[in-house]
């Protein structure tokens, strides 16, 4: 995905301005050739500048330091979570400055922080991990299961979700009993957090919904299943243990699904070259 605005995910044409940045009356000024033999860009005698454009020069100067001023103040505490919001709405994602983890489980970011912006980088970031390659490869899927979920949980889904995983469901996604594309193809199971939203937070539980897109299926030559997009929301219901957040129980549901833009469908190469260019981020919240 581009957020560029050629890609069409930018705001939509505008008409051409018809004002100036401060104040000015928006008409194009055309400069004749003076006639007195001046150049037209400054050759000729130039009339002596009016207090009222010296007083228009001020003015813009004091805008413009009011606003490096602002935007640059700082040395007061950060805002509480979701400081502003209408009362019962959910706080929007939005960066923070705050590192979201500094460790790793296996591949897996852990060590997220026991607050409001911790259970909702874990949750994005657990998402991520549901949604990768590695679920299709029974070991991988094991380490993590075990990795994100509390120990009863992930002790189940493994029982649940092995006849999901196995090799005759494989097999419609074009890979064999392990989880492996065919030679020359690559398989693409992607989930890209789009936002998230905490619930509800209260000591040692939390519950977090992240809206996702997903990426899944085949690219590469004779692929009969290309890799589509998918929209989910998933709320996952977390637990503190072992000093991190841990999935206790989850569920997931379709959309909401914008309306495709009009993008031009990608090759499989182009595809292929994509995921292996691309990797994937640690998401903070």
């Amino acid at each position: 995905m581009s957020f560029g605005d050629e890609h069409g995910y930018g705001d939509p044409a505008r008409p051409a301005r018809t004002d100036d940045s401060f104040g000015g009356t928006g008409q194009t000024r055309t400069r004749l050739p003076d006639a007195r033999g001046g150049d037209g860009y400054g050759g000729g005698r130039r009339p002596a500048r009016s207090s009222r454009s010296l007083i228009t020069v001020v003015g813009v100067v004091v805008l413009l330091v009011a606003a490096i001023a602002f935007a640059n103040r700082g040395g007061g505490d950060d805002p509480a979570p979701g400081a502003g919001a209408p009362e019962g709405a959910g706080n929007p994602t939005a960066a923070s400055g705050v590192k979201p983890v500094t460790g790793k489980n296996g591949t897996i970011p852990s060590g997220f922080a026991r607050d409001e912006q911790g259970a909702a980088s874990a949750a994005a970031n657990y998402a991520v991990a549901l949604g990768s390659d590695g679920m299709f490869n029974r070991v991988s899927r094991y380490a993590i299961l075990d990795a994100i979920y509390v120990p009863e949980s992930a002790t189940k889904l493994k029982t649940v979700l092995d006849p999901a995983y196995a090799p005759a469901e494989l097999q419609k996604l074009g890979l064999d009993a392990e989880g492996n594309p065919p030679a020359e193809n690559i398989f693409v199971s992607r989930a890209i957090p789009v936002g998230t939203k905490v619930e509800t937070i209260s000591g040692d539980t939390a519950r977090v919904s992240v809206w996702y897109t997903g990426l899944i299926g085949m690219a590469g030559p004779g692929s009969t299943d290309p890799v589509k997009t998918t929209w989910q929301t998933g709320t996952f219901d977390l637990r503190w243990q072992g000093d991190d957040w841990k999935i206790a129980t989850d569920t997931q549901q379709t959309g909401p699904a914008p309306v495709p833009g009009d993008v031009a469908t990608s090759t499989a190469d182009e595809i292929s070259k994509a995921v292996e260019q691309y990797g994937g981020f640690t998401y903070a919240r």
